[in-house]
């Protein structure tokens, strides 16, 4: 994430080994009277030419904010609802995405339904202090640092609302109180973005008047001019998708315009900056294109632009700018633009409330282990989704290392691979470093 290379009053981004230490003994001594120190204020533009005030504590604050979500996230999860997605562990943008799709699909009689694409007005700014504590559960001392983390975020003009939205614990406490709006109708929410679903006999009025006396509670209103109400045969955007019901009836879904626009900007100012080199440029390009096509790898991506044919000629052109071996070129246009296997709809939902936290240890290994590609699954199966270097199972947000036994990176035989933890794979190379050096790695 950028947000977490932007340093608060204290102008720090990260901190030396050293450093750690100091905030780790200055944790454990403060950690149940903790005081938040100020935050920096940033401005960023939005899309309508107004701006909005990102507030970034401290590292240490931001610290101690984790250790507090730690205490707070267990509790929670295990009351949330089941079609709460955003900014929660073991869930994500795809399982809304898959949600809508069975509620639109033809089998579910979608091509009949309308939709209520709702927008919460200032959300992280709005929130009432008192709806946010009375929902907490937690000791009485981190409730207190919450508190203080509260009081540090607050406007002039809003002395009892707010939240600070560049505070690592802001997410988890804008879910804890919009936790139960999916229960006025159905419903899909990520984070403060929602849509409600409406059959032809539900109304309309009625389900936005029960929604603003939710909010209404919580200090939050509707923001009238971007919330949309409209049939889902005329197509609405959620979470950069474009979803439309066809006439057809069958449902779709695709890139939307605004996100596929966006995109396209990115990879066309790479490729024209006359400040890179072309090696630079496909650094730059491949992660960007892997992540856009893999965010997009359960929609339709049938349509020719999207397979982004025109681009990849014009990057062909500027990269063949003063090397003349083809063959080298489309080489390099390969690298920069690489393929993902897109499935449509066939992402496998989360099983209704199920947590990270619920100690359901095959449940969740078998599910994150498809997060990876066939080479990495087949090992991670043989291994029966554990590290096979401290024997561990991968939970939660624990990334899948590949180790290569013999060193040699293309050397992908199956015999050859074995899935260890980040950290396993760190120590792993540091102990082959230091036999090589002569001394003996320490136990």
């Amino acid at each position: 994430m950028k947000g977490k290379k932007t340093p608060g009053i204290d102008g720090k981004a990260s901190l030396n080994n050293k450093e750690r230490l100091e905030v780790s003994k200055l944790l454990s001594k403060n950690l149940h009277d903790w005081r938040h120190s100020n935050l920096r204020a940033i401005c960023i533009p939005k899309k309508d030419g107004s701006k909005r005030v990102l507030k970034i504590p401290t590292i240490k604050d931001r610290i101690w904010q984790c250790l507090a979500k730690f205490v707070l996230e267990p509790a929670h999860e295990a009351s949330f609802h089941a079609h709460s997605y955003g900014c929660r562990p073991g869930r994500s943008a795809h399982d809304a995405q898959k949600i809508l799709f069975l509620n639109m699909r033809s089998n579910s009689n979608g091509y009949t339904k309308r939709i209520i694409q709702l927008d919460i007005e200032k959300c992280f700014d709005r929130i009432r202090h008192e709806a946010i504590m009375k929902r907490i559960i937690a000791p009485t001392r981190i409730k207190l640092g919450i508190f203080r983390c509260l009081k540090r975020g607050v406007q002039a003009e809003f002395p009892e609302q707010g939240t600070p939205q560049g505070g690592v614990i802001s997410p988890l406490l804008a879910n804890i109180v919009l936790n139960g709006i999916e229960d006025i109708q159905t419903s899909i929410r990520y984070a403060d973005d929602m849509v409600l679903i409406l059959s032809p006999k539900d109304n309309q009025n009625d389900i936005l008047k029960r929604v603003t006396n939710f909010l209404k509670e919580k200090g939050l209103a509707i923001n009238n001019k971007k919330t949309n109400i409209c049939n889902t045969k005329d197509g609405f955007d959620f979470l950069g998708w474009h979803f439309l019901c066809q006439k057809n009836n069958k449902f779709k879904t695709f890139p939307s315009k605004e996100n596929f626009k966006s995109f396209k900007k990115k990879i066309k100012h790479i490729i024209n900056s006359a400040s890179m080199s072309v090696v630079d440029k496909v650094s730059k390009l491949a992660p960007i294109v892997r992540g856009w096509r893999n965010y997009h790898k359960f929609c339709s991506m049938s349509k020719s632009k999207f397979h982004l044919w025109g681009t990849k000629q014009k990057a062909f052109k500027k990269f063949k700018t003063g090397n003349r071996n083809k063959k080298l070129v489309a080489e390099l246009i390969k690298k920069a633009f690489p393929d993902v296997p897109f499935s449509e709809n066939m992402f496998v939902n989360v099983k209704g409330v199920k947590s990270p936290f619920d100690n359901d240890l095959t449940y969740w290994s078998a599910r994150n282990s498809k997060l990876y590609d066939n080479m990495t699954t087949k090992i991670l199966k043989k291994q029966k989704h554990s590290c096979s270097e401290c024997g561990l199972v991968f939970m939660g947000e624990q990334r899948v290392h590949l180790h290569h036994e013999d060193g040699v990176h293309s050397n992908n035989n199956l015999r050859n691979l074995r899935a260890v933890h980040r950290s396993c794979h760190i120590l792993l190379h540091s102990r082959k470093q230091l036999l090589k050096a002569g001394e003996k790695p320490s136990q």
